[in-house]
C-alpha cells in the first residue's frame, strides 16, 4: 500500500528572516523625495546581510511575509548615520582627468563614480562645488544621511 502526501489548501507563506534572498520592490525617500524607487521598474534581488540595504532599513524587513508591502517611518541619521562633514574631500582636478574624461566638466549636484582601491567595485560621490583651478569638492555621505527616510516596500518573494 501506498500513501502519498495531499497539499494543503493554503501553503505556508515565506517570512524574511536573517540571510533570506530576497526579491521586492522598494522605495528609499527624504523630504526632498525619492532617492530609489523600483516600483514601475524590474524588482530588486538581494541577499539579506550582504550591505545592499543599510543594517537599519534590514531590520525592517525580519519578519514580513511574502506578498506584504509596506511603509516605514525612519528618524534622521537612523537609516544612513549622521551627516559627516568628515566625509567631504577636495579632489584635484589631475586626478579628475586620470579617473574620467578629462574634458568632464561638473556642477553642484553631480554624482561621480569612483573606482574602489581594488579595483573591483565604485562608490559615489556627490559634487558640492568646484574651484577655479578646477578641484571639485566631493561628498561621500549617503544621499540620505542625517534625513529622516521613508522606507516603502513590497516582498514578492522570499527563499
Amino acid at each position: 500500500m501506498t500513501s502519498s502526501a495531499h497539499p494543503t489548501s493554503q501553503a505556508a507563506t515565506a517570512t524574511v528572516q536573517a540571510g533570506s534572498f530576497l526579491t521586492l520592490h522598494y522605495r528609499l525617500a527624504g523630504p526632498a523625495g525619492d532617492v530609489i524607487n523600483t516600483f514601475g521598474e524590474k524588482p530588486a534581488t538581494l541577499s539579506l546581510g550582504a550591505g545592499e540595504l543599510s543594517p537599519a532599513v534590514e531590520e525592517r524587513l525580519i519578519g514580513l511575509e511574502e506578498g506584504v508591502r509596506t511603509t516605514f517611518e525612519l528618524p534622521a541619521g537612523e537609516a544612513f548615520g549622521e551627516h559627516n562633514p568628515d566625509m567631504q574631500q577636495w579632489v584635484a582636478r589631475k586626478l579628475m582627468n586620470e579617473l574620467g574624461d578629462p574634458h568632464e566638466k561638473y556642477t553642484a549636484g553631480d554624482v561621480v563614480q569612483f573606482p574602489t582601491p581594488d579595483g573591483l567595485g565604485t562608490y559615489a560621490g556627490a559634487v558640492v562645488r568646484v574651484r577655479e583651478d578646477g578641484a571639485v569638492l566631493f561628498d561621500f555621505n549617503h544621499p540620505l544621511a542625517g534625513q529622516p527616510v521613508t522606507f516603502e516596500v513590497q516582498i514578492i518573494g522570499v527563499l
